[in-house]
């Protein structure tokens, strides 16, 4: 595997207005039309940002979603303007936004995560145990841990602020949401938030089989993944944030996995897994992380980089 260049912990870029620092991106004004948005090494789990970055991380984090925003672009417009990052910060700054950052639309986002589900597992597997459904979709009985589900199922979340979680509901609920949070902005567009919601739907789950056909020729299955969408001035749906990145999806080597049991992951479910050996409440501050997991835990990212792309950083 092939070293990159020293991590960048966080930005801190002063020529830009800063609007807001999330779990892992921080976002700048370019102006009332774009955004810069710089990836971090920072590294959130459980909703907890922890006090360790992961080396490298922000930039396989970008080089992973340019790649995906480039092979589905075909699907559903996205956020990108194609705006070199270096060319609207100081020239002093120029190298924190080399590799981990991109200019994007200003964009309204959908209240919501848009989860695809490919397998049954995590959240879902504790759902389904419980109920034999995910998000109020009825699943066949009998279902094993990591088993794939018949077909991808939509499963939509509420959008956690930083320190809060995430909360899985029904199709019905999500659509509620957009409703209520987009009536202004789709006002003279002849589009619902229930419309919207529908599309989301719909581009989610295509993104999905789309880019888990590719992996699968890569040696990798995406187990699920969650996406991100906005709507322009004109209600049109775009591809926001990030895109099936290890730290957006599950990420199984399909050589080590069988119905039944958890299989290792490519992305930070290896941090999770550690901090769940810990007396923890999950709850900020997180714990720190032994140079042992970190370390490795950067290898898993770079790993799953190139195992997609077939190219180093």
């Amino acid at each position: 595997m092939t070293a990159v260049t020293a991590p960048l912990f966080e930005s801190s870029i002063t020529s830009l207005p800063l609007l807001s620092k999330g779990k892992v991106r921080d976002i700048y004004a370019v102006d009332a039309d774009k955004l810069l948005i710089v990836t971090t090494d920072r590294l959130s789990a459980f909703d907890v940002i922890l006090p360790d970055p992961i080396p490298n991380k922000g930039q396989v984090l970008q080089a992973v979603a340019d790649f995906w925003f480039a092979k589905l672009g075909h699907i559903v417009p996205n956020q990108l303007t194609g705006i070199d990052p270096e060319s609207v910060v100081a020239a002093n700054e120029r190298e924190q936004v080399r590799g981990r950052a991109v200019v994007v639309k200003r964009l309204k986002p959908l209240p919501i995560e848009a989860v695809v589900r490919g397998y049954v597992i995590g959240s879902g597997w504790k759902d389904y145990q419980q109920t034999g459904a995910i998000c109020g979709i009825a699943l066949p009985a009998g279902l094993k841990m990591a088993q794939k589900l018949p077909q991808p199922i939509f499963t939509p979340a509420t959008k956690a602020e930083v320190g809060d979680h995430d909360e899985n509901v029904s199709f019905a609920q999500a659509a509620a949401n957009c409703d209520a949070a987009l009536n202004d902005a789709l006002r003279g567009t002849g589009k619902s938030g229930t419309q919207l919601c529908a599309e989301a739907r719909d581009a989610a789950i295509r993104l999905y089989q789309e880019a888990s056909d590719y992996a699968a020729t890569r040696g990798i299955i995406i187990a699920d993944t969650k996406f991100e969408f906005g709507i322009d001035a004109a209600g049109t749906l775009h591809l926001i944030d990030e895109a099936l990145t290890p730290d957006s999806s599950r990420f199984w080597p399909a050589d080590r996995y069988a119905e039944g049991s958890n299989p290792p992951s490519y992305d930070k479910q290896y941090v999770r897994d550690y901090l769940e050996t810990l007396d923890w409440g999950k709850k900020a501050p997180g714990p720190r992380l032994p140079a042992e997991i970190i370390a490795r835990t950067s290898a898993k990212y770079q790993e799953a980089y190139e195992k997609l792309t077939g190219k180093t950083l």
